[in-house]
């Protein structure tokens, strides 16, 4: 590679540094953040013999500055380094472990230099996946907080009102996130006012929050349930935690609220972007699933190299650590912990739905997988097949792809 660009950025302020073939520093400036920073950096590679037809490919520690956006929109190869990459290329430059942010902006430079190959430059991806994956880390980033905030809510009832856990769980798991039950925790915070509701308060109540069946039956239910006789706290102390978890809940609904707002904005984004109508083909892809996805791969064609590169990326293809007589396949750790993430909810409904994935899930749980093994294989066979399927532009085909694994249908 030519002539190549380390920047080592600031909140204040970047540190730019260019080097020639030979590693020799062309030139070396620290600039500001804003536009005008921005047309200093672009003086100063024009300086150095950038041009047009040759754009000086740039690295950098991060890919959200709105000075990448700019780059990137300007044609330019920029590649995201990883810190502690740039960590461990830092040592080979200075066995002291000095440490400087134009000495950085160099490391940065030099590693362009000599081993361009070993990274990935930012994928071409279009405006419009680019703003999906706004709103679907968004939309995800709520649901984690969700839970979060649910977990809070249940720790707070346990060390007051342990009854309200036990009227709103469902098979082992609280669901204090549901509507039903912010509403009835919004109008009864403590055991005090909620010994006190009526059959006919719970089931205005329940309408209150969106139910439509089965209301008199849930009502009583409830009520068993708010009026047993508990532990109590001190009727002050009480009263103080009830403060505390309406709080919490009105911080709940919130966050609810907003899910749905990103829910809906994400896939309407998605159902129009041309690629949508493949990945939803694939088993268990549901709308906001298949947002998930396509925001984390882009729609750069080329910004894999092939399957297997996508399948390491999600951190579903195995590590292997192999030294003299030792030999260890596992897990692998650093990956993108979003597409992760989606790839459990995907392929949890494909086994539930799928009879070809259910059957090859099975058939790996009896080989001596366990199911989290059996769970990240399967998601492993999937993103092969979404790759080829997103390469060739045709939708997925479960004969084709599971021709040895599929289960009888019902008749």
């Amino acid at each position: 590679m030519g002539l190549t660009c380390g920047i080592d950025w600031a909140e204040g302020h970047h540190d730019v540094a260019v080097v020639d073939e030979s590693g020799k520093v062309l030139a070396e400036r620290r600039i500001g953040v804003g536009a005008a920073g921005f047309a200093d950096l672009l003086d100063m590679l024009a300086e150095c013999g950038d041009s047009p037809a040759q754009l000086i490919p740039v690295a950098i520690e991060s890919s959200g500055l709105l000075l990448v956006a700019a780059l990137v929109a300007g044609g330019r190869m920029v590649y995201a380094i990883n810190p502690l990459a740039v960590s461990r290329y830092r040592d080979r430059h200075r066995a002291s472990r000095a440490k400087s942010d134009s000495g950085d902006a160099i490391v940065l430079a030099n590693i362009l230099r000599t081993d361009a190959h070993a990274h990935r430059p930012l994928p071409s991806d279009s405006d419009a996946v680019k703003a999906l994956r706004v709103l679907t880390r968004a939309q995800q980033d709520a649901v984690w907080d969700r839970v979060g905030l649910t977990n809070r809510i249940r720790g707070a009832l346990r060390r007051y009102f342990p009854a309200a856990i036990a009227a709103f769980e469902r098979g082992g798991k609280h669901r204090l996130d549901s509507a039903a039950c912010r509403v009835i925790l919004r109008a009864a915070p403590t055991p005090a006012v909620a010994s006190k509701l009526s059959i006919a308060r719970l089931q205005a109540l329940l309408r209150r929050a969106g139910r439509v069946r089965g209301i008199d039956a849930e009502a009583r239910r409830l009520q068993g349930y708010l009026t047993r006789a508990e532990l109590r706290q001190p009727f002050q102390v009480e009263e103080a935690m009830g403060i505390q978890l309406q709080m919490l809940v009105d911080q709940l609904d919130a966050l609810c609220q907003a899910i749905d707002v990103l829910t809906t904005a994400a896939e309407q984004l998605f159902v129009a972007q041309p690629s949508a109508a493949i990945i939803t083909s694939m088993p268990g892809a549901g709308p906001i699933t298949g947002a998930r996805l396509l925001a984390e791969i882009g729609d750069d064609p080329n910004r894999f190299q092939d399957a297997r590169a996508l399948k390491s990326y999600a951190g579903a293809a195995p590590i292997t650590r192999a030294s003299g007589k030792t030999h260890h396949v596992g897990y692998r750790r650093a990956k993108n912990d979003r597409i992760a993430s989606a790839g459990y909810v995907w392929t949890r409904a494909a086994i539930q739905h799928d009879l070809a994935c259910r059957s090859y899930y099975q058939a790996r749980r009896r080989s001596g997988d366990r199911h989290v093994s059996a769970q990240r294989n399967l998601f492993n066979k999937l993103l092969g097949k979404l790759y080829h399927c997103l390469q060739t532009q045709q939708r997925y085909d479960s004969a084709t792809a599971f021709p040895h694994h599929q289960l009888p249908t019902a008749a």
